[in-house]
């Protein structure tokens, strides 16, 4: 009897800690998800004080991830978890490390925010930037969403939308040659909006990163560097 209730204390325990990780992950995304937001805003407005900010936030997003990072090690020093547990530790020590480059990203943006700053309010360029932020900031919401849900479907969503931001960033690139290439006077500003979209395509690659995560997590089938139209016909095979 008394080991039945030391295995029930252990279990219960264990799901807190569990669930503690999970948490903290949708905290740290939060964190990100202003951060990359603030960044943007910052570019459209010329705002020296939410660039400033953004870069600041940094420091407070590397914690986070040192602190989970901690915390997956305990956990899995002090329970030896299960395989399907074991696997949400595993993600989450993967998941934090993407949002952590979200955060570099967003820090990359904000630096072209005040590079931009001296320019006209509204230079050559922000019209594709304000779309594919738009769609980018969308993405890594949907993608926390899925892994707060352990949502296969949504988290397949995300990585069909990938597709469709990469198509977006190399229009965007040609638009922007073909801009410096009208006006050699425009070089360097325009080359700031290339760096920005370039960590906007990056930050939708680290979304489609936590996307393939909540497959595997729910899952336990690893679909990175496959095509969608194989996942899901290894997905409905796993059913």
């Amino acid at each position: 009897m008394e080991n039945m209730h030391l295995d029930q204390h252990i279990s219960k325990q264990f799901n807190t800690d569990l669930e503690k990780l999970r948490t903290a992950v949708l905290e740290m995304g939060g964190l990100v998800e202003g951060q990359l937001a603030d960044a943007v805003k910052a570019i459209e407005t010329g705002s020296m004080r939410l660039a400033e900010k953004v870069q600041e936030t940094e420091d407070e997003v590397n914690q986070y991830e040192v602190n989970i990072d901690a915390q997956c090690t305990e956990v899995l020093a002090r329970r030896q978890p299960a395989a399907s547990d074991l696997r949400l530790v595993l993600i989450v020590s993967k998941a934090i490390r993407d949002l952590e480059r979200v955060g570099d990203e967003s820090s990359k943006i904000a630096r072209m925010a005040i590079e931009l700053s001296d320019e006209e309010t509204d230079p050559d360029g922000f019209v594709e930037l304000r779309h594919m932020s738009s769609n980018v900031q969308k993405m890594l919401n949907a993608a926390l969403d899925a892994f707060a849900r352990f949502d296969v479907p949504a988290a397949l969503k995300v990585m069909r939308e990938d597709k469709h931001v990469d198509r977006e960033y190399k229009s965007a690139i040609r638009e922007m040659v073909t801009m410096m290439m009208e006006d050699p006077r425009s070089i360097s500003r325009v080359l700031n909006i290339i760096w920005s979209l370039r960590a906007l395509e990056r930050i939708g690659d680290h979304a489609r990163n936590i996307a393939e995560h909540v497959i595997y997590l729910v899952r336990g089938t690893d679909v990175r560097h496959i095509s969608i139209k194989e996942i899901e016909k290894q997905l409905d095979q796993d059913q």
